[in-house]
């Protein structure tokens, strides 16, 4: 008997040796740490700041998790809430890649962000590629005026900025405050611009334009579009992609391209200064900047592409038959904050 268990115990010995793999390889081989094992795939991480609406993002992020196995985590938010984030934790960044927001919050921001060309560079339309090589563009959006056409006539719809003044309108217009929006912001300076945006001219317009909302400023610029199609306004100031998205939904929204003219500038994405995911954000931004999400961008999201050969969609004019305004973006950058705080005094009637 002592000798069977003797045996046994050697037995079992030399099966727990034999098991903690003691032939000099250092442990067992995995798919996690021998890539040609399928490793390539599910090993990366990316975190993404993005102000944009879920329908865009969660698309877009999926088709990207699928190809390349990358993690995305996902944090939504408000531009300017995401921006003061990214700047609050500069000395220790948590994000990797901020995906959206206008190229004008882009530029006010730069420092906070690593400057990268993407390999797509060459496909993108000039106009629309960042001086500083800091963001890159993600698509292109006219601002327009909305109006439900059940509650506006073809014959009373107002044909532009200047119109949004007549006393008719008083407290019907849906406009999102610009401290919290960057598209609302683009708008306010858009219109700024049709009227004089280095003289005052600009300002005594959003003095008029302020009393006629009647004090109802909205927090966010989803509220705009979907204030008109409810009825809850009669006309909104938005962008054209939220617009067309509304109307193919089956909305009774009729859009406005201003008389006077509107600005069409890019929103954009860039890298996080110090993302610790770095090659994981280059590979999203060449992905957004691909054929693939370009396409998906114009037939799905109603979004002009920024790439030389995207093809024309139905129901989209051609951005040259727009009045486009010379839009400024540097002017719209180095001023921000102190355009927003006047907006805000006007609205408050600290100033009049």
């Amino acid at each position: 008997m002592k000798k069977k268990a003797l045996l046994f115990l050697l037995t079992v010995l030399l099966l727990v040796t034999a098991g903690c793999g003691g032939g000099g390889g250092g442990g067992r081989k995995t798919a996690e740490n021998n890539p040609s094992e399928g490793g390539a795939k599910g090993k990366g991480r990316l975190t993404v700041y993005s102000p944009n609406q879920a329908e865009i993002n969660n698309p877009i992020i999926k088709e990207f998790q699928d190809r390349t196995g990358i993690q995305v985590q996902l944090i939504s938010g408000g531009t300017g809430e995401l921006l003061k984030r990214v700047e609050a934790e500069a000395s220790n960044p948590l994000g990797d890649v901020f995906f959206g927001g206008g190229q004008e919050s882009h530029d006010a921001f730069k420092d906070y962000f690593e400057s990268y060309v993407t390999k797509e560079i060459d496909n993108l339309e000039a106009d629309y590629v960042d001086p500083n090589k800091v963001w890159t563009p993600l698509s292109i959006l006219p601002m327009i005026i909305i109006y439900n056409k059940d509650l506006v006539s073809e014959e009373e719809k107002p044909k532009g900025w200047e119109g949004l003044l007549d006393e008719k309108w008083k407290g019907k217009i849906a406009f999102a405050d610009p401290q919290r929006s960057a598209s609302s912001y683009t708008q306010m300076v858009t219109m700024m611009t049709a009227f004089g945006l280095n003289d005052e001219k600009g300002w005594e317009f959003i003095k008029k334009f302020v009393a006629n909302l009647d004090n109802k400023i909205l927090s966010s610029s989803s509220m705009v579009y979907k204030g008109v199609a409810d009825k809850e306004f009669y006309l909104g100031i938005t962008s054209e992609d939220a617009a067309l998205r509304y109307i193919e939904g089956g909305a009774k929204v009729g859009i406005i391209y201003p008389e006077e003219g509107t600005s069409a500038r890019a929103d954009a994405l860039s890298i996080i200064k110090g993302a610790k995911n770095l090659e994981e954000a280059k590979q999203f931004i060449d992905f957004v900047a691909g054929p693939d999400v370009q396409s998906l961008i114009q037939k799905e999201f109603k979004r002009r592409s920024v790439r030389k050969d995207a093809e024309k969609v139905e129901g989209i004019p051609l951005t040259k038959d727009i009045k486009v305004l010379p839009y400024d973006t540097e002017w719209a950058s180095e001023h921000k904050d102190e355009a927003v705080a006047r907006f805000t005094r006007i609205v408050t009637g600290q100033e009049q």
